[in-house]
């Protein structure tokens, strides 16, 4: 957890998700399938998941940011890791939707959801209705292209929020039709920049 994270205390997350569950908050559990890394541990944080009355939903890795190894040597596709889970469970395709990318199957034997979120083996741009706003007031229109708004310009510069709305409205309208995502040996360099924790989840 660690290693993967960089600076991450297990304890601490895992009381945090104790913490929600206690106060009654419905917890989701999200995490990138990593080759290598984590693949073979997919199935327990499952039965985790879903044990404590919590859905999972697996994220292909995205290649944003330079790293060591390369995102391609960690690029492990959802469709080999449900798969995987079929030879030992049940999946059955779920109409559930939070309005995001995730496509959901409930596992008949622990009842819970399993979601998967698949930009590179299953390309979902022409559905996509999210943008991502960063802490610093930077709004990007697609995790996979550079262009991005500052709205706290706007912000600042108006005792009302019309020039805000105004950035906002101009931003949207930007939103381009697909991410360039490609993991690819020819192609050494990330699709973007930055990092996803730039962007934030």
């Amino acid at each position: 957890f660690r290693k993967i994270t960089r600076w991450g205390d297990l304890d601490k997350v895992l009381g945090g998700i104790e913490a929600a569950r206690k106060a009654g908050m419905r917890v989701k559990i999200n995490a990138v399938a990593l080759k290598g890394v984590n693949e073979d541990e997919i199935e327990s944080l499952m039965v985790w998941a879903h044990g404590l009355g919590m859905d999972l939903t697996l994220i292909e890795v995205m290649p944003l940011g330079e790293i060591e190894p390369g995102r391609i040597d960690q690029f492990l596709p959802l469709s080999v890791v449900r798969a995987r889970l079929m030879d030992r469970y049940n999946l059955v395709e779920d109409a559930y939707r939070t309005g995001g990318p995730a496509r959901y199957v409930r596992v008949q034997e622990t009842g819970g959801l399993i979601g998967f979120i698949m930009p590179l083996t299953h390309n979902f741009c022409e559905s996509c209705n999210r943008v991502r706003l960063t802490c610093t007031g930077t709004l990007y229109m697609c995790l996979g292209q550079e262009d991005a708004a500052d709205l706290r310009a706007p912000l600042r510069a108006s005792s009302d929020d019309a020039l805000l709305h105004q950035a906002m409205e101009e931003a949207i309208a930007r939103k381009p039709k697909g991410h360039d995502f490609v993991i690819d040996r020819r192609r050494a360099k990330p699709a973007v920049g930055r990092h996803m924790s730039v962007t934030g989840g």
